[in-house]
């Protein structure tokens, strides 16, 4: 089994920025690709992110409403998986959840995804 530990959500203004951790433990979980969502009030748990390893390269993948905004990455001496957020939004205001799924192939879709965390709550006021 894979464990993983959101943190780093908050209260920020529009504009500024947020890092969230993810942390995870239990079974080695080196080669699963990961992901981030969120989930705001009343919608649908959505894709933002998500990062794979491939023949020594890293791969990542952004939902259209956060590329350019958004950076995925992890560290790896600290099986860390982080979502660094900058120039946030009202409209980035959600519960973010970090998972990791067993599948190579793309996915971004939560059923493809087999292990999740708690979630972290982002508010983003105007």
């Amino acid at each position: 089994q894979v464990q993983l530990a959101e943190s780093g959500g908050g209260l920020v203004q529009a504009g500024g920025s947020l890092r969230l951790s993810c942390a995870a433990s239990g079974r080695t979980f080196s080669n699963y690709p990961m992901g981030w969502f969120r989930q705001a009030p009343g919608k649908e748990r959505e894709f933002v992110a998500r990062i794979s390893w491939s023949g020594g390269y890293t791969y990542t993948y952004y939902a259209n409403s956060v590329k350019g905004r958004f950076t995925i990455y992890k560290d790896n001496a600290k099986n860390t998986v982080y979502l660094q957020m900058t120039d946030l939004k009202p409209e980035d205001t959600a519960v973010y959840y970090c998972a990791a799924t067993k599948k190579m192939v793309l996915t971004t879709t939560p059923g493809g995804f087999d292990y999740w965390g708690q979630g972290t709550q982002v508010t983003v006021s105007s």
